[in-house]
């Protein structure tokens, strides 16, 4: 009996303990859940789950991802491979615009899609988009140019949107921008409206004039200001130069229009692209590319003598080294002039000879005109409409970007 009455007075004595406590630990869920609900920064801080608070892991880039620096990726052939090409298909990648999705636009066959470069002496390693994101985490890189390079960047884009989670990815229009965030690597891959590089009446991203081009030779402040500090910087700029042998351009003083030679201005404007960089560009935290000319497919005598056609209804790559009169030599000389007497390093990324093999992967009939797809008339009349300049996606920007990201590897394992 007396065990039982003490037994009985510890309980009672215990009591008012676990209510205590019992009070105690609603209270603290209540504050907590008021944490959540306003997206407190301590909750944030400390309800991560334990992994994501420790200190990330350092890219691993292994041997298989580099390439002896002795390489020549451009050098090489086209090889068909139907198991592991295209990287990505049209349905798959919401980014598109409607200009480079041949296949949804009608065209009948999809072997464009297949092939892959073989560079003559090494491999290229293969496309990894979460090791890319990782090297680029909180950083930016930028594409700029004209259409061309647009389609670069939406290759880019479609190279690594499917590897990231829905809701964790996101296309602003901020023209003369399209800026395409990663949420959680803090990556932004952006594209800059800048045909002539150069400062033009045409740098509208939209609204812009094909006939009645001027361009300002030695004015770049405007386009720059968007570019400092970006981490990696691919710039692009030809098929704007070529539409007449000669061009109307301003140098020095704004209101004196002259007539130059492409040439000459083409030259002057990469000195003022120049001078931009040696004044704004942090070679140890910046990289700088320049892409050189995609090659026009606009003359089928040029790989077939006698035809008198273009692009259209191609269907495989030339097996042959060529070199069409849509490139210019002139223009090679003065891309290489200009950035080897530069004080800050500029990789050139020489696709032009990789791509002249692929009269197949144009968009010829299959894009647009004007901001529209062409009609069933215009469709019918190739020699006049099929557009032997863009590419479709996926297709060959695919391989600059492989080729770039090539480059990016080896960057990132060479820093200190």
């Amino acid at each position: 009996m007396l065990k039982q009455l003490s037994f009985d007075r510890q309980i009672h004595s215990a009591f008012p303990l676990a209510l205590a406590a019992f009070l105690i630990l609603g209270l603290a869920r209540l504050v907590l859940d008021d944490l959540k609900s306003h997206g407190s920064f301590v909750f944030k801080m400390y309800s991560r789950p334990r992994s994501e608070t420790r200190h990330r892991l350092p890219v691993v880039v292994s041997s298989k991802d580099l390439v002896d620096e002795d390489c020549n990726l451009f050098y090489g052939k086209w090889e068909w491979d139907n198991a592991s090409y295209p990287l990505y298909e049209e349905e798959t990648c919401p980014y598109l615009v409607k200009q480079v999705t041949c296949q949804k636009n009608g065209r009948p066959d999809s072997f464009y899609k297949k092939w892959r470069w073989q560079p003559n002496s090494c491999n290229l390693p293969r496309f990894d988009p979460l090791k890319l994101l990782d090297i680029l985490r909180d950083k930016r890189i930028m594409f700029v140019g004209d259409s061309i390079q647009r389609g670069q960047f939406e290759s880019m884009v479609c190279l690594v949107q499917s590897a990231i989670p829905k809701g964790k990815k996101s296309l602003q229009r901020v023209p003369p921008r399209k800026i395409f965030k990663v949420e959680d690597y803090n990556v932004s891959i952006e594209y800059y409206w800048a045909p002539f590089i150069v400062e033009s009446i045409s740098d509208h991203a939209t609204n812009h004039t094909v006939l009645k081009r001027m361009v300002k030779l030695d004015s770049i402040a405007n386009h720059g200001k968007h570019w400092k500090g970006v981490d990696v910087l691919v710039f692009e700029s030809y098929v704007w130069w070529r539409y007449k042998p000669v061009i109307n351009a301003t140098y020095g003083s704004p209101e004196d229009v002259k007539e130059y030679n492409v040439s000459m201005a083409y030259r002057l404007a990469m000195e003022t692209w120049a001078n931009w960089l040696e004044s704004n560009i942090n070679p140890k935290s910046q990289n700088v590319f320049f892409m050189t000319m995609s090659p026009t497919h606009l003359w089928s005598w040029e790989w077939r003598p006698g035809s008198d056609e273009n692009c259209f209804n191609e269907s495989q790559p030339m097996h042959h080294p060529h070199w069409g009169t849509g490139s210019s030599t002139e223009i090679m000389e003065i891309i290489h002039d200009t950035i080897q007497n530069l004080k800050v390093d500029v990789t050139i990324l020489n696709i032009t000879q990789l791509s002249e093999f692929r009269k197949d992967a144009h968009t010829s009939v299959y894009g647009e005109s004007r901001g529209k797809l062409l009609t069933k008339e215009q469709r019918s009349d190739p020699k006049n409409f099929a557009d032997c300049i863009h590419w479709c996606l996926p297709g060959v920007p695919d391989t600059w970007n492989e080729i770039l990201y090539a480059y990016l590897l080896r960057n990132h394992q060479n820093l200190p």
